[in-house]
């Protein structure tokens, strides 16, 4: 059963009802893509996000800091900042507060970064826009990778200690804690406040989102079947560098990329190199790097850079392989 039929009727009856385009044309299928994809992805969003904003409601960010700083975890707390990572719908530019909040709480360098990695690579959204685009193997199996390459990058960032290189005004910021007793707020309130913050992050990614399923439906209606296949392909086992390399003059979150990822593993491009495009666009773009070189000095930036790299070379490579 598909829980997404009601839109496809309605993207149709936009298309040919509406437009009264003529079917199987390629601007039909364009606007069929578009309209479908937009409003399935905008319902999930919608969900997910206000699910999370609850979650994240009854969990602030001052509980896991002082939760982390107060605890020895032997290597768990990489771990556990990656999962932090993974429910908050951040990009990676809209992280850096989050990142030089962690910085003066105290957490540790490595554990810091492993949070900075993960937060844009895996989110709810993009999890939810997989399941319904890629299938619950491919969900899983991008988790897992996200979620190594956080871990290993904080570790080694951790083990080199780094410190040094962060800028010295980010050790003398000054956290504003919110104290809020959650007992004494009725829930139809908090339920009101965790809608408004959903409804907000909905806002803030809307125009990622139609602009990455415009450039989708472009490439499902116009593109030449094996087109991207062709192209990528001569660089054989170079289409992987080559994607990243492409990506990262790019900037989008997840939620952005994603419809277009589809349309390229649709079109032939082999999925590991696919994702290995979409986790460069969102984790190691050069509007991150200009935004990232407020707070950190190059020396770090370019450590940084290069081990996301090599993780996210290495995942597109072992996706290929599937």
């Amino acid at each position: 059963m598909n829980i997404f039929y009601p839109f496809e009727i309605l993207a149709k009856y936009i298309t040919f009802n509406l437009f009264h385009l003529q079917i199987n044309s390629h601007l039909a299928n364009s606007i069929q893509f578009f309209f479908y994809d937009s409003f399935k992805i905008i319902a999930l969003i919608l969900i997910i996000t206000h699910l999370m904003s609850l979650l994240r409601y009854y969990l602030p960010v001052e509980r896991l800091r002082n939760f982390l700083t107060r605890h020895k975890f032997y290597g768990v707390d990489y771990f556990l900042a990656t999962i932090f990572g993974a429910i908050t719908p951040f990009c990676s530019c809209s992280s850096i507060p989050l990142f030089i909040g962690f910085i003066e709480a105290g957490i540790p360098l490595g554990v810091t970064f492993s949070f900075l990695i993960t937060s844009p690579l895996i989110n709810e959204v993009a999890l939810a826009l997989f399941v319904g685009m890629f299938g619950i193997k491919i969900t899983l199996f991008y988790i897992l990778a996200g979620i190594i390459v956080g871990m290993f990058g904080g570790f080694i960032i951790g083990k080199l200690h780094l410190e040094k290189y962060v800028e010295d005004f980010v050790w003398k910021v000054q956290s504003q804690k919110q104290k809020i007793n959650l007992k004494r707020v009725p829930f139809l309130k908090v339920l009101k406040i965790i809608s408004k913050e959903a409804i907000g992050i909905t806002g803030k990614i809307i125009l990622y989102v139609l602009a990455g399923v415009g450039l989708g439906a472009f490439i499902h209606g116009f593109v030449p079947q094996g087109f991207f296949e062709k192209y990528l392909q001569k660089a054989s086992w170079f289409s992987v560098p080559l994607a990243v390399i492409l990506a990262v003059p790019l900037y989008s979150n997840a939620s952005g990329v994603i419809p277009i990822i589809e349309s390229l593993v649709a079109k032939g491009v082999p999925i590991g190199t696919a994702l290995a495009l979409m986790m460069a666009i969102v984790g190691i773009s050069l509007p991150e790097a200009l935004i990232l070189k407020k707070v950190i000095k190059w020396q770090l930036l370019v450590i940084f850079f290069s081990i996301v790299t090599v993780g996210i070379i290495i995942i597109g490579y072992l996706f290929n392989t599937f």
